[in-house]
């Protein structure tokens, strides 16, 4: 199994990033949450975990080895797969599901993208006794989110930026997320924000 990828960022898209290591591209899949701490051309470290199927192999990455653990967790509950665990983990950081199935918040899944509220409780049945109980970091900032020396505004033009996007066009997409951040408080999660400014320079294009 591979643990981890280190090396150089060799391209950054918009669910992926190219890891250099040893003179190969790794390809991995990666939530914006993680892509929005990558830059292409620097040093870059992610846990990852590969999920093989009869037709492929896919590498998963992860800024952070907890989140590399829930992401296997999630998919020993019925009818998750790495596809659903990945879009649970761009929604939420590992702390705040481990908060939601251990506080029964089915509003709190169903905001995960193909997840219903009779999947909602059937995963928070199936949940409680694997991912474990919360660790008392759920206000903790999930990898690529707002910080105090970089606030979100930043965060969010350099990782658009880092993904292949011109000066203007990650200034008018800071823009035009810039109502939903603010509804959001003092630190909105960048890689929430990083899926909304992606939406709208594509609708913009």
């Amino acid at each position: 199994m591979i643990a981890f990828v280190s090396g150089p960022v060799a391209a950054l898209g918009p669910d992926s990033a190219v890891i250099e290591v040893g003179g190969v591209g790794m390809a991995l899949q990666c939530t914006p949450g993680t892509l929005a701490g990558l830059r292409r051309g620097e040093p870059a470290r992610l846990a990852t975990s590969l999920v093989v199927r009869e037709d492929s192999l896919t590498l998963y990455g992860f800024a952070q080895d907890d989140e590399r653990q829930v992401f296997e967790l999630l998919q020993t509950a019925s009818g998750v797969g790495p596809r659903l665990a990945q879009a649970m983990l761009a929604v939420h950081s590992p702390e705040a599901l481990r908060v939601a199935v251990a506080g029964g918040d089915e509003k709190a899944l169903t905001a995960v993208p193909g997840i219903g509220k009779k999947g909602a409780q059937k995963l928070l049945l199936e949940l409680k006794d694997r991912i474990g109980p919360p660790l008392g970091t759920a206000a903790a900032p999930r990898a690529g989110s707002a910080s105090p020396a970089a606030g979100w505004r930043e965060q969010l033009h350099a990782a658009l930026v880092g993904l292949g996007y011109a000066t203007r066009e990650a200034d008018d997409a800071v823009v035009a997320v810039a109502p939903q951040a603010e509804a959001n408080g003092a630190s909105p999660d960048v890689g929430v924000l990083l899926k909304s400014a992606l939406q709208s320079l594509n609708r913009a294009r």
